[in-house]
């Protein structure tokens, strides 16, 4: 005789059986299915699903746990140089007054920096900051080199107010107080304002060459006129206009009689109508004696 068990399937539950299950207790264990395995859709899911699930949530967790701790920026830099996009090597061109270092702690690498998230806006931003830098491009090269091209500012004269002493641009602008030997044939001006003007006077004297390779300085005086300081100390005084013309007086006066070599201190060119050369003290000693010389000669020829 066949028993009810072996009648039936592995997972049919009778009719008598359910009757005879004890009560609150309902279907044994072992013959009920799992209800999500029945309900819609979810019937039909992997069995890997749950594990997705929770990793997923476990990844989304974290990935909220760094950004609100505000390490994103930082995991993802390493991530990617890790993967191969880390700055390794800098081609620098185009620098001769801005030092390697200087170029370097502007572009701010680290030792995990990633090419991938370098802000080479930025960088040349912070590069254009750099007091002879004129101009600055970055470009990456990946996976992992950056190229920098610097343009830098051409010095154009110094410029000297109280005790300080600058290296200027065409325009002006202060490149930097450090100023040694090398710009000592760069003209100096002196004075407020004389920084914007340098280019004027430097017009002015390009007409006269062989005057212009011995001015040494030239002052600006109330903002209106220049005096001109040759290497010798000679002061030319310059009027406020008819500039060239009285460069080129001066200049032909010292080619006739050489002017420019004596023993005088200043040469007066501010009047139209006359030059007024002012002697070195030694010389108008001289010339008062020579003077008196000759009026005492000619007081005693007339008794």
């Amino acid at each position: 005789m066949r028993t009810l068990k072996g009648k039936r399937g592995k997972d049919t539950v009778l009719p008598i059986e359910a009757e005879l299950a004890p009560r609150g207790r309902g279907v044994a264990r072992l013959h009920r299915r799992p209800v999500w395995r029945a309900a819609g859709i979810l019937a039909d899911l992997p069995v890997w699903t749950g594990t997705a699930g929770a990793l997923v949530f476990l990844g989304t967790t974290i990935a909220y746990g760094i950004a609100l701790g505000g390490y994103g920026t930082l995991v993802t830099e390493s991530l990617t140089a890790a993967a191969g996009f880390r700055v390794e090597a800098v081609k620098l061109s185009g620098q001769r007054e801005t030092t390697e270092f200087q170029i370097l702690e502007a572009l701010e690498i680290q030792s995990e920096s990633s090419l991938v998230l370098f802000d080479a806006q930025a960088a040349q931003k912070r590069l254009s900051d750099i007091s002879w830098v004129e101009k600055a491009s970055v470009q990456k090269l990946y996976p992992g080199t950056l190229q920098v091209k610097i343009k830098e500012r051409e010095p154009f004269a110094l410029w000297q107010r109280g005790d300080v002493v600058s290296i200027i641009s065409r325009d002006g602008r202060v490149i930097t107080d450090d100023v040694d030997g090398r710009y000592a044939n760069l003209l100096l001006v002196i004075g407020h304002g004389a920084q914007h003007r340098v280019g004027n006077i430097l017009n002015e004297l390009q007409v006269v060459p062989e005057l212009r390779s011995r001015v040494r300085a030239a002052r600006l005086i109330s903002d209106r006129r220049w005096n001109l300081v040759l290497e010798n100390g000679i002061t030319i005084r310059l009027p406020e206009t008819g500039v060239e013309q009285a460069l080129l007086d001066v200049a032909k006066m010292d080619a006739d009689s050489g002017l420019l070599s004596r023993d005088i201190i200043a040469v007066d060119m501010r009047l139209d109508d006359r030059v007024i050369v002012k002697l070195s003290a030694e010389a108008a000693e001289r010339r008062k004696g020579v003077v008196s010389q000759h009026r005492a000669g000619t007081n005693g020829a007339e008794t």
